[in-house]
Formats: structure tokens, C-alpha cells, sequence
């Protein structure tokens, strides 16, 4: 299970039950808080903007066996611990808010 921190860009795996079939259903999204330490009932509430704009957040218990898997698709520096404010922010503002560690560094000199 990777380090989740706010501001990263995770896809969580979840095991769902359709009649008497399981499956796995992705859900990708930026991680706005965790909560609850690193005990058993640590949580972390992951959201993710889906057609239109409108935005859908889901929180995931870390340790539920539910929960197959976590994947850490992008870093993120966050300069807070709950993101609670990107809420009201768009797809863009989102992204230019967020400072990535993808991208090249230059040195001021």
C-alpha cells in the first residue's frame, strides 16, 4: 500500500457485487484529506471531476477488503492537509493549483 498524501493523483481499485459476480471498478481521482491516522480505520476521500464538470468524491477506508488496491498515478505537493477547497475549483484551476513534480526544474541563479 504506497504513502497517499493529499494532493495526489490516485487510482483506488474497488471490488464490487453485481447478483452473484464480483468485479473490479476503478475510481481516479486527486486525494482532498486523509483522516484517521494510519490505524485500521484510516480513511481517505478521493475526488474526481466526471462529464460537465461535476464533481464526485468517494471515501475509501484504507484498510477495507474491499479495497483491492491503490495506485499512485501522480504526485502532488500539496501545501495543506485537506484540499477541502478544491471543491469549488474547475478541471484547470485544479491542475495549476496543485504543483506537480512531474514537470523540469530551473534554478534561480
Amino acid at each position: 500500500m504506497p504513502e497517499v498524501k493529499p494532493g495526489m493523483r490516485v487510482r483506488v481499485w474497488q471490488r464490487l457485487k453485481e447478483g452473484d459476480k464480483w468485479r473490479s471498478v476503478p475510481f481516479e481521482g486527486t486525494v482532498l484529506a486523509r483522516k484517521h491516522g494510519k490505524g485500521i480505520n484510516a480513511t481517505i476521500t478521493v475526488r474526481k471531476l466526471a462529464a460537465d464538470n461535476v464533481g464526485v468524491e468517494m471515501v475509501f477506508p484504507i484498510h477495507s477488503p474491499l479495497v483491492e488496491r491503490i495506485e499512485l498515478v501522480q504526485k502532488g505537493k500539496a501545501r495543506r492537509a485537506k484540499l477541502y477547497y478544491l471543491r469549488e475549483r474547475s478541471r484547470r484551476e485544479m491542475r495549476a493549483k496543485l504543483r506537480t513534480q512531474q514537470g523540469s526544474r530551473t534554478s534561480a541563479g
